[in-house]
């Protein structure tokens, strides 16, 4: 049995702040699938410098990937 998939993946380059940036995106090109990476910063690194994974897990309005480098 052979199962196909229509899937289209884009990269889109924006400027400025990265949070506004892909939330923007998001919007503006109706993303159905968000894929993010993660630095994987511990709770105190993430609540001084902030996470845009984060922001976009709890604000966009479509399903959001967030892929953690490996420990190699």
């Amino acid at each position: 049995m052979s199962i196909s998939f229509s899937i289209v993946a884009e990269t889109v380059t924006e400027v400025g702040d990265p949070k506004v940036a892909i939330y923007e995106a998001v919007e503006k090109l109706n993303i159905q699938l968000l894929v993010l990476g993660s630095h994987g910063r511990g709770a105190i690194k993430r609540a001084f410098l902030g996470s845009v994974s984060n922001y976009c897990v709890h604000n966009v309005k479509c399903p959001v990937l967030v892929v953690r480098k490996p420990d190699y």
